[in-house]
């Protein structure tokens, strides 16, 4: 119970400011002899608060971004019931094929990030584009395909969302940031809602990190303009690292 309670705060701490902190609570969860399909939809649950807090912590921000919000926001809705849909229709041999890869590919995601942000740059520059404010329907459109992924598997959906809109977005990281956690807390809602219906949960372990992520998330955002990203971006590539072979090896 402590460690999954610390998983939350952590999660929600990292969530709140770059995402991927499922890759902290995953492996935890299944740490405590749950399956992969009862952990996922438990960590949807469970981390609604922790989106929550960190979008508020992140409210600031958010000012003047209403109609973008509105406007993502239901790609975001679309995307996150058909991937909880896909988890709940596709068979857990399935699933437990699926993750690994997932998994794997969002941590290159994560390790690469400053590389891709360079690249964004420099493309910028050379071309000289001025990117729409709201991003145009391939934002709406990629972002809706990142939800679809965030209601099946959450992990790295911050960093997908992230990448997305620094490409097509012309905004400070930190308002890109803000509209993030609204994205995110909108998949793990519709996600955990549909689930509600439809899937068995553990109810000690999504209360644990139901608290846990609700002060963690509003932490994260409150001092996440002074976390190094290395940092950040080395523990949940060590993290995620662990849920990749544990995953492996199940």
């Amino acid at each position: 119970m402590a460690a999954v309670f610390a998983a939350g705060v952590g999660a929600g701490a990292i969530n709140s400011v770059v995402g991927s902190g499922t890759l902290i609570t995953f492996p935890v969860l299944l740490a405590t002899g749950l399956s992969p399909v009862t952990a996922t939809v438990s960590n949807a649950l469970g981390l609604i608060p922790g989106s929550i807090s960190g979008a508020i912590g992140y409210r600031e921000e958010l000012r003047g971004q209403r109609r973008r919000v509105l406007k993502l926001s239901a790609g975001a809705l679309m995307g996150g019931l058909a991937g909880a849909t896909l988890l709940l229709a596709l068979p857990e041999d399935a699933f437990e094929t699926i993750v690994p890869v997932l998994v794997s590919l969002a941590l290159v995601l994560v390790a690469l990030q400053p590389q891709i942000a360079k690249w964004v740059q420099r493309r910028r520059a050379r071309t000289g584009a001025s990117p729409r404010r709201d991003g145009g329907p391939l934002l709406f459109t990629g972002l809706t395909l990142a939800s679809v992924y965030g209601g099946y598997f959450t992990a790295a959906q911050g960093i997908i969302y992230l990448s997305l809109m620094g490409t097509l977005l012309d905004e400070p990281l930190q308002r890109l940031n803000a509209v993030k956690n609204v994205l995110a807390a909108v998949v793990n809602t519709v996600a955990a809602l549909f689930f509600l219906f439809a899937a068995d949960f553990d109810w000690t372990a999504v209360g644990l990190l139901a608290v846990g992520s609700a002060l963690g998330g509003y932490g994260g955002a409150k001092v996440g303009r002074h976390f190094k990203p290395v940092v950040l971006r080395t523990l949940v590539v060590t993290v995620g690292t662990v849920a990749f072979v544990q995953l492996l090896l199940r």
